[in-house]
C-alpha cells in the first residue's frame, strides 16, 4: 500500500463524512517541540527548591525596614516627648 503525500486529502472519509487530511512533516514536529517545552514549563513552574529561603529574605529585609523605621521615629525629638508625657500621665494616675 502506498503512503499518500504529505498535505494531501485521503481518499477515505472519516466517522463524520470528513475526508481524512495527513499531517505534514513540518507540523508535527512543531506540535511535538511546543509539547515537550509545555512539559518542561510545567516542571520548571512546579519546582519550588528554594522558594521557601527567597521567603525568609523578604521577611528579614521588611523587619529591618520596619525597624529602621522605628529607630528614626524614636530618635527625633518630638516623638520622644510625646511618649514621655503619655508614660508620666499613665504613672501619675496610677498612684
Amino acid at each position: 500500500m502506498r503512503r499518500p503525500l504529505p498535505g494531501s486529502v485521503t481518499g477515505g472519509h472519516g466517522r463524520h463524512g470528513t475526508a481524512h487530511v495527513v499531517p505534514e512533516k513540518k507540523e508535527k514536529s512543531m506540535t511535538l517541540t511546543m509539547e515537550r517545552m509545555r512539559r518542561a514549563l510545567d516542571r520548571t513552574m512546579r519546582d519550588e527548591r528554594g522558594a521557601s529561603t527567597a521567603e525568609y529574605a523578604i521577611t528579614v529585609l521588611a523587619a529591618c525596614g520596619f525597624a529602621a523605621v522605628l529607630v528614626a521615629l524614636l530618635a527625633s525629638g518630638e516623638v520622644r516627648e510625646l511618649l514621655m508625657g503619655i508614660i508620666t500621665a499613665a504613672l501619675s494616675k496610677g498612684s
